[in-house]
């Protein structure tokens, strides 16, 4: 399979060099800290299944800029890149990686299972189109209550084929409910090629068969899903219903660390690396003089040292204690309650 023909992102005057930094940080931070979990579960110390972000970095720093605190997201199990550019500080995450109480999840939830309710972060969703049902009852919610908020629901290719997609479709449609549905399209769901199980493989298109306005975006560029992201909530902040945008990107890696990743030719795999979104991105930059080899390699640094600092902290943290064990699994009655 070859990269896709999408339409990149035109040049905008809100693109600052300032922003540009900021996103390509983003970007790095999120490819330093799925290596070092790939490290980690090599060496284990993180347990259970793994799915890692790398390949896919522009998708989640793209579409976050387009949100606001108020904004609800649902993601995958895919999402611990999603989960950092919200804003769960790294420690949390790696916490969270290694079962330790201080993790964004109290330890419970592990790599699949990532969760802050301040931040608005509902998952981390571990079952196959699993997040697309909670993200359209956040958003009922929302629109009942009169509140001006969108969210964001990502999901993979696989999704496709689970009738949780079509229902959560037809009912966001139905009822013009404020969903961005961010289709993260990386041609293979677990480990099958998306030419083989649909016969439609143009997913854009058929999820503009539901009335919601839908259009493909190329997921390797960083500009390309800000522009499409914002574009697609704005629409939906004023009223225009639920939008669906299939970001065409490719992950880097296997499915899982347990995927031997035998279904997919190594040239092909070249070739995507070829537009790795952090190479794009720095590119650009540098063609048009807002980077320089230096300033990338102190981005770089900095990251690499604040995901060693979380290592630490994660390795530091205690484990939660043996008799809290039973503790949510019953709802605790408030005093004076019934």
């Amino acid at each position: 399979m070859k990269p896709p023909n999408t339409i990149a992102a035109d040049p905008k005057p809100h693109l600052t060099r300032d922003h540009l930094l900021g996103l390509l940080r983003q970007m790095l931070r999120i490819r330093r800290f799925e290596e070092k979990c790939a490290e980690l579960y090599s060496a284990q110390k993180i347990r259970g299944f793994l799915h890692l972000y790398i390949g896919e970095e522009a998708v989640a720093v793209g579409a976050m800029q387009a949100l606001t605190p108020a904004d609800n997201v649902v993601a995958t199990y895919r999402e611990h890149g999603q989960a950092l550019a919200r804003g769960i500080p790294a420690g949390a995450v790696m916490a969270e990686m290694y079962g330790k109480a201080t993790g964004c999840s109290g330890g419970r939830g592990g790599s699949m299972h990532l969760f802050d309710a301040d931040l608005r972060f509902y998952g981390g969703n571990a079952i196959v189109a699993g997040g697309l049902p909670l993200a359209i009852g956040l958003a009922l919610a929302d629109k009942m209550r009169g509140r001006p908020t969108v969210t964001v629901c990502f999901f993979g290719d696989g999704a496709f084929a689970e009738g949780e997609f079509h229902e959560s479709m037809n009912l966001a449609a139905l009822w013009r409910l404020p969903v961005l549905f961010a289709c993260e399209n990386n041609l293979y769901a677990m480990g099958t090629a998306l030419a083989r199980t649909h016969a439609q493989t143009d997913l854009a298109l058929r999820a503009a068969s539901y009335g919601v306005a839908s259009w493909p975006v190329d997921g390797m560029d960083v500009l390309a899903v800000e522009e499409a992201s914002r574009r697609a909530v704005d629409r939906i902040r004023g009223g225009g219903g639920p939008c669906f945008l299939e970001l065409r990107t490719y992950r880097f890696r296997a499915h899982s660390m347990f995927d031997p990743d035998r279904y997919r030719d190594k040239a092909e795999i070249a070739r995507w690396r070829e537009r790795d979104p952090i190479d794009l991105l720095a590119a650009r930059m540098t063609a048009d003089g807002e980077l320089t080899d230096g300033a990338r390699e102190s981005i770089a640094a900095e990251v690499a040292a604040e995901v060693d600092r979380a290592v630490q902290a994660a390795e530091d943290a205690p484990f939660e204690p043996v008799e809290d064990l039973t503790r949510f699994l019953y709802s605790e009655r408030e005093e004076g309650g019934v």
